[in-house]
Order: structure tokens, then sequence, then C-alpha cells
């Protein structure tokens, strides 16, 4: 059985942070009706920019205490959070493109919410899954590129026995196990390190399960990791 594990030495430094994890098997990810979706990401978009009142964008708070948490852990040069990646996108006036419902669900509860969200291919991982600080020489190849750039020692990284999964914790996923329209089997994710956001939190981990269950079928279940539930069984 394939576990999702969140290492000592992620909350080590994060002991406050909570991992919305929501595990999905037998979806049908199949693009049907890409209208719906650009929608939704449009209306996503709207609300997102309720979060950006501040005339500078990195004083929003929500885009803030990402910054300050990657000033926590070695990170690539300019690498921010996705949901600052997002953020920033609506902030300047452009939209986000459509790419197979899982992402588009994740990326539109995202915004709504403004916290980060991600997935990955359960079928495509080596192993259990770790939300871990990186040794340094997990292989890894993103989106655009067919060279390994594996992490710095000591940054916080998703990895499975064959590599890193996401670098910078939520900045860059790997190829290797991206979703697509062929996957079956998902890991979805939400972060949260404002704990004052706690309620928003839970409600984006709602949303997220139910929009899948209801779109793309199968079996979805959500569940909450923290420093006191380290684990969870995924396939």
């Amino acid at each position: 059985m394939k576990k999702f594990i969140i290492e000592d030495d992620f909350w080590a430094l994060f002991p406050n942070a909570r991992i919305g994890v929501v595990v999905c098997h037998g979806i049908d990810n199949g693009i049907k009706d890409a209208e719906k979706y650009t929608e939704m990401l449009r209306n996503s978009e709207q609300e997102a920019l309720n979060y950006l009142k501040e005339a500078e964008f990195s004083s929003n708070n929500v885009v803030k205490v990402w910054r300050e948490a990657f000033q926590k852990f070695k990170t690539k040069k300019g690498a921010r959070s996705s949901i600052e990646a997002l953020l920033k996108r609506v902030y300047n006036g452009n939209q986000i493109g459509s790419i197979n419902p899982l992402v588009d669900i994740y990326n539109g509860i995202s915004l709504k919410y403004a916290l980060p969200c991600g997935g990955e291919d359960i079928d495509t991982f080596a192993g259990d899954i770790r939300l871990t600080k990186a040794s340094g020489d997990e292989d890894f190849i993103t989106l655009g590129t067919d060279k390994s750039e594996p992490p710095y020692e000591g940054e916080i990284i998703y990895k499975d026995d064959t590599g890193a999964i996401c670098r910078c914790w939520n900045w860059r996923e790997s190829v290797r196990t991206m979703l697509t329209e062929n996957t079956k089997h998902a890991l979805l994710c939400i972060e949260l390190i404002d704990e004052e956001r706690t309620e928003a939190f839970e409600k984006a981990l709602k949303a997220l399960a139910t929009a899948v269950k209801a779109d793309l079928g199968g079996d979805c279940k959500a569940m909450i990791l923290d420093i006191d539930n380290k684990e969870v069984v995924i396939g």
C-alpha cells in the first residue's frame, strides 16, 4: 500500500501547518465540457481579486505569508508559491488557461480560497510519497525541459523513491507524476500555514472533494494531516 507521509524535518520548520488531502480513485478525467471549466476559472479569477486589496501585490496577506514561509528553507532564486503565481496572473489581468478537469478544478479552488492546491497521479508514484527536506540528489524534470534539475539540499519537496515530485514545496511539479486526461487515481493537496485561515482551508478542502466527486465520479476521500497525524494510505 502506498502512503503519503509528512516527515519530521518538515514539521520542525512548520509545526502549525495543515495539509488537506483528497485521495481520488476510479475517476474519469477526460475532457467532456471544456466551456464549463473555462467559465469556472473566470468566476474564480473574479473571486481571487477580493484577496488583492493592497496596492503593492506582495503586501497582500495571502502572498506575504508564503513569501515568509519560503524564507525558511533553501529555494531556487525567484521561486514563488503556486498560489502567488496564480494570483499574480489575475492581478496582472491575465486569464488562467484550461488544462484538464482535475487541474482546472484545483486551480479554481485555489483561486477562490487563495490557498495553494496541487495534484499528482498516484499510479506514477514509486513507493510512498513524502513531504520532506531534500537530500539534494533527487532527479527532477519539469514541464518544458528534458534536463534534470535536482533540488537544493534542505529544500522542502514532495518526493518518492524515484525522485522529486514537486520542488520548493509547491513551486514546480515533475512531468513524471503530473495529472493527465488518463489519470484514474489522484492525490490532491491543499496547504495551510496561516492558522487564521483555518475555516477557509476546511471549506476549500470540502469544496475540492465535492467538485471532483460530482464531476469525475469515483471515490474521493478528504482528510487533514498535521503534526499529530502525519501519514495516510493513498492506494
